[in-house]
């Protein structure tokens, strides 16, 4: 597997002088041959400025910096995690890297390959199951139908049609996951926050944050029909794209027990960063199904120092999910995997005890997008100790708990139900 790098225009060769290697915390590693698969589709690469590419030397076996270009790394699509990192070293005058997954890639016999593992069979978000037509039609369609929604226009121009993201177009093409923006507000300070970023920060954020409080008849205008008409139906309150979902809950209670009023179709989600267990509760009371709690870590120190929490600590998360267990609902973790940090032993038994406290059902194993070296000197993470690989991290916890679902994405209510390995390619 031979290193890759960029000329700085775009162009990407291969060096048939270095093996390619992979990062995992500061250290470089050289990659099993069985973790590499070929470059899946929906996936791309990124040159990376100010960084020249690690490699193994084929002639001498020692590593080595690529002295050509700029190194290079791989966006892996959803339903896939990254098992190593990109291996480089940064020049002083380096730029911090934008919010995106920064994987390991090489190139052998005409092709990308990149050390990961499919988690998800679920095909909600592949490339190929996307018709822009279609979406276009869908969005036409929900403006006309929802003239003074504010939140079907925002998931309209906003979501589908600027980031293309991938929940919102399947709403529009009236399938699955339909997503629910509900709060402009956070009370976490994320360093890695996609819609809010601090003017003197050196990174911009990626999307425009939600920027009012939808009422709750504009939630049960459209996710009522969404949940008796699509296929495996799932409405998500709470995106990647808004502020903490959970400040908003006095909302969201009124629009579940709104939409419970009109159909009993379907699985209601909260993505949320678990600050408000009360709240949580409220919400189970009302009719809540499933929640997935965000996280970097199972561990107190490593969890505030990237959260940046106000009025709210990690235990507070932990008890949320203890909650909805409580009221029989679905529990996830949405938990991102920096390989060096994940893989420790601490964070091992860190998870390990999460898991058995909270009765979790499932993690979602997601790609952290984020700059590695920006990261870890946010964190204060100056040295990672002994790791054990993530694919062996995933091995043991699914041995251990052998019940406990892996994936990316939140299962609708027939996957809750038992049919886990439902097919939704039909």
């Amino acid at each position: 597997m031979f290193l890759l790098y960029s000329d700085g225009k775009g162009n990407i060769f291969e060096d048939e002088t270095l093996f390619a290697v992979g990062r995992s915390g500061w250290d470089a590693f050289p990659i099993e041959e069985e973790e590499w698969i070929p470059l899946p589709d929906g996936g791309s690469l990124y040159e990376l400025p100010g960084r020249k590419g690690i490699g193994i030397d084929v002639v001498t076996g020692e590593m080595r910096l690529c002295d050509k270009g700029w190194a290079v790394a791989a966006f892996i699509p959803p339903a896939h995690t990254g098992l190593y990192l990109a291996a480089y070293e940064s020049l002083p005058e380096a730029p911090t890297l934008p919010l995106f997954c920064y994987t390991a890639v090489g190139w052998r016999n005409d092709q990308f390959f990149v050390p990961a593992v499919r988690i998800e069979q679920d095909i909600r978000q592949e490339c190929a199951g996307f018709d822009a037509n279609k979406v276009e039609t869908g969005v036409d369609q929900l403006i006309k139908a929802y003239p003074h929604n504010r939140l079907v226009a925002h998931l309209a121009n906003n979501c589908a049609l600027t980031y293309n993201c991938p929940a919102a177009r399947n709403f529009f093409m009236g399938r699955w996951e339909c997503p629910v923006p509900s709060s402009p507000a956070c009370n976490a300070n994320c360093i890695g926050c996609i819609s809010f970023q601090p003017q003197d920060e050196t990174i911009p954020s990626t999307q425009d944050r939600l920027t009012f409080k939808p009422t709750a008849e504009e939630i049960v205008e459209f996710t009522v029909p969404h949940l008796e008409t699509a296929p495996f139906p799932l409405i998500s309150f709470g995106q990647g794209c808004e502020g903490e979902p959970l400040l908003m809950w006095e909302t969201i209670r009124e629009s579940i027990l709104e939409i419970r009023k009109h159909t009993p179709n379907g699985s209601i989600n909260i993505n949320t960063n678990g600050s408000k267990p009360d709240a949580v509760e409220a919400l189970c009371k009302a009719g809540l199904n499933s929640i997935r709690v965000s996280t970097n870590s199972a561990r107190k120190h490593i969890y505030e120092a990237y959260y940046r929490p106000n009025n709210y600590q990690f235990e507070d998360i932990v008890e949320s999910l203890k909650v909805v267990r409580r009221y029989n609902g679905w529990t996830s973790i949405n938990y991102f995997v920096f390989p060096g940090m994940t893989d420790t032993e601490e964070e091992y038994e860190a998870l390990r005890k999460l898991i058995r406290e909270t009765e979790l059902n499932m993690i979602q194993w997601r790609n952290f997008n984020i700059d590695p070296d920006w990261y870890l000197g946010k964190i204060g993470i100056t040295e990672t100790s002994e790791i054990m690989g993530i694919k062996q991290l995933m091995d043991l916890i699914h041995e251990e708990f052998p019940d406990l679902k892996f994936g990316y994405f939140n299962p609708p209510m027939e996957r809750i139900k038992g049919n886990y390995l439902a097919d939704f390619a039909h």
